[in-house]
């Protein structure tokens, strides 16, 4: 919640010694009042700081750390597209949304809030929700930093797919609007009505209208492929195969392979340490399952965009020879937001991950739990795959995108007003559509930041400044 909201509670307490509470229209009117410090019009708009970094020299500053013989693959990946590298350089867009207004108002940020970084997954209770799905640079920081990632990847995506530029401004648009006209909703609702809020998968599917039919099919069909997928036995043949009586993960270089002593210092001791530290964050009753399994194997597994170079493993556990589960642990690094928004108050990043993602998410994976290596570097442990669902933009039109931007929007909403005041944000975005101007206005311009500084990217990989390694399409 933001210092101003409570500043404001603590004046003019009661007879017994507590704060008076503000009602929501007297909040409402405290946001709305912002709006003489920081108008809503000056959110439009984007012109580069004068000192801006070079996005290359940034791009090169955050590879420290990194697994050097993966970073080629990173930048691969990010080589296909304005798209592809807006979703790996969330550091570029840190440090220039820093640059720009914000009302004063902080909630627990996602720090990396584009279109690709929302989806379905399933509750411990087997529901299907949509919601924020990757939270690695989770930190407090202004709510309006997620709100012009995520437009501006609207704009982006709709570039990426061809769209009309009036077709993806009225996206971004329409994905502004969603986020205000839901955080309206959140501000006279119940503390705990907001924080029992969900987005099941299938109520979403039935509220959209019939020129959306087409995108129901595909998310049902997402949704069946997912459910297939995720299942135990699935899982297993994909990624293990037996060597004896103990079953191992499958090499597939380089993209899953087995660490080297050197890269994983803690294989002599089967991560043991690093194992106890992990069961010690877990609930006590997930615990009890927990230790119904054995640890089999670990093998790095190179995933998504921002990801590629830092360690990301998958562990294979066996409670019997049938009964497999798969955690996926990924390292948990400085998030983005730091430098610009202040330290993590958590010494360990992955403790971080696993407390911002709790903030925000309707609902958590039921093994989220962190942990220290022996090689000092901090990671976070989910289940490798329960049932998720991500968001593939290719062929899609302007009322596919648009829809899907609002659903995101919602999802951002919904996570923003667990942490933060949903009253002073929504009394400062008002009910008008001149904060959605403004915030589409950014995102058009932002995104011509965007081809800019990938087309130094691309000049920089041509020289022979920087390494790529496109994979072959599967």
């Amino acid at each position: 919640m933001s210092k101003i909201g409570f500043a404001e509670r603590q004046e003019g307490g009661t007879e017994h010694g507590r704060t008076a509470a503000l009602s929501p229209q007297e909040r409402r009117a405290q946001g709305s009042a912002l709006r003489e410090a920081v108008p809503r019009e000056a959110h439009g708009g984007w012109k580069a700081p004068r000192k801006r970094r070079d996005p290359i020299e940034a791009l090169v500053a955050s590879n420290e750390g990194r697994m050097p013989e993966l970073v080629p693959i990173r930048f691969g990946r990010m080589l296909q597209s304005p798209f592809t590298f807006y979703r790996g350089s969330a550091a570029i867009m840190a440090a220039d949304l820093a640059s720009t207004p914000n009302s004063g108002l902080r909630v627990q940020a996602c720090g990396d809030a584009h279109l690709l970084n929302f989806g379905g997954f399933a509750t411990p209770e087997r529901q299907v929700v949509f919601d924020v799905n990757d939270l690695d640079e989770t930190l407090p920081a202004p709510w309006e930093w997620d709100l012009k990632r995520l437009a501006a990847s609207v704009v982006i995506a709709a570039q990426y797919l061809r769209l009309h530029e009036s077709e993806a401004a009225r996206a971004a648009t329409a994905t502004v609007r969603a986020y205000r006209e839901r955080m309206a909703d959140y501000s006279s609702m119940r503390a705990l009505d907001v924080w029992y809020d969900t987005i099941p998968l299938a109520r979403a599917m039935a509220e959209m209208s019939g020129s959306d039919a087409r995108l129901r099919k595909l998310v049902a069909r997402r949704l069946a492929k997912a459910r297939q997928q995720s299942a135990a036995e699935n899982v297993f043949l994909k990624l293990a195969e037996h060597h004896g009586s103990l079953p191992k993960i499958r090499d597939n270089p380089p993209l899953v392979f087995h660490p080297s002593e050197e890269q994983a210092p803690g294989m002599r001791t089967q991560y043991r340490e690093a194992l106890t530290l992990y069961r010690d964050s877990l609930p006590e009753h997930v615990r009890v399952l927990f230790d119904r399994f054995q640890l089999c194997d670990v093998a790095i597994k190179v995933v998504g965009v921002g990801s590629v170079g830092t360690q990301c493993l998958v562990a294979l556990f066996m409670a019997a020879d049938n009964d497999p589960l798969f955690l996926q642990i990924k390292e948990a690094r400085e998030s983005v937001l730091e430098p610009h928004a202040g330290p993590s108050l958590h010494a360990n990043h992955g403790q971080r991950v696993v407390a911002g993602q709790r903030l925000m998410q309707g609902a958590s994976d039921m093994f989220l739990g962190w942990t220290t290596g022996s090689n000092g570097r901090h990671y976070y442990f989910r289940q490798l795959r329960d049932v998720k669902i991500s968001a593939i933009v290719e062929g899609w039109d302007a009322d596919l995108l648009t829809t899907y931007g609002r659903l995101c929007a919602r999802a951002l909403a919904r996570a923003h007003a667990r942490s933060g005041d949903a009253a002073l944000i929504a009394g400062y975005m008002g009910s008008s559509a001149t904060f959605d101007d403004a915030i589409c206005e950014f995102a058009v311009e932002y995104s011509d930041q965007n081809q800019r500084d990938y087309r130094a990217f691309v000049k920089a990989v041509r020289e022979g400044r920087l390494e790529a390694l496109v994979e072959e399409s599967a």
